[in-house]
């Protein structure tokens, strides 16, 4: 009883990880290759290089001591080939790093021009602001000074045809009280006043 439930159990196990296994290859075998895969279909390789078996495919040496000698000889030219390789990787990446500092250099250059300019733009219009603002500093001064002349040319209108009245009203109280009335007529002409007022 007991070996046929874990029979069982294995049995049951083992169809599950079927499952899992099928869904997973599945899924793997749908999905969309990738960059990587399509890169790896994609790629071709150089050629093989002269030097990869070389030194066995002309003429194989029997004697161990010639191979390891012509071994030797390989690998120290292919030294000088690497040195040689990097010494104009050095030369290209020196040359690409001028190149860079170059026009990093022309690029601030147009930059400090720009600001320079809108510098010199800001100041001629800060200028021609000031300019504008004293010129209407000016006219409105002016303005002021016209208006207060002609205040006080108003005043003095005013002021010489009141003086002029006055003297006006001086000279008629001059010219009536002047007058001289006769004894005969003092009562009729006090009369005349008390009934009719008229002003002096």
């Amino acid at each position: 009883m007991a070996t046929s439930r874990s029979l069982y159990r294995t049995t049951t196990q083992f169809s599950q990880t079927l499952c899992t296994f099928s869904t997973t290859t599945a899924t793997a075998t749908t999905t969309k290759p990738s960059h990587h895969n399509h890169h790896q279909q994609n790629h071709k390789f150089l050629e093989s290089h002269s030097y990869v078996g070389s030194w066995w495919n002309s003429d194989r040496p029997q004697d161990p001591k010639v191979a390891e000698r012509r071994l030797a000889l390989l690998r120290r030219d292919y030294a000088k080939q690497v040195k040689q390789v990097r010494k104009e990787y050095i030369r290209e990446v020196e040359l690409m790093r001028l190149e860079q500092q170059r026009k990093d250099e022309a690029r601030r250059e147009a930059l400090r021009l720009a600001n320079e300019e809108k510098k010199k733009l800001k100041a001629e219009a800060a200028k021609l602001r000031a300019h504008e603002r004293e010129l209407a500093q000016k006219e409105f001064r002016q303005t002021l000074l016209k208006e207060r002349a002609e205040k006080l040319e108003n005043w003095r209108m005013k002021e010489t045809k009141r003086e002029e009245k006055k003297k006006e009203k001086k000279e008629l109280l001059h010219r009536k009280s002047s007058l001289w009335i006769d004894e005969s007529e003092l009562e009729k002409k006090i009369l005349e006043a008390i009934v009719d007022t008229t002003p002096l």
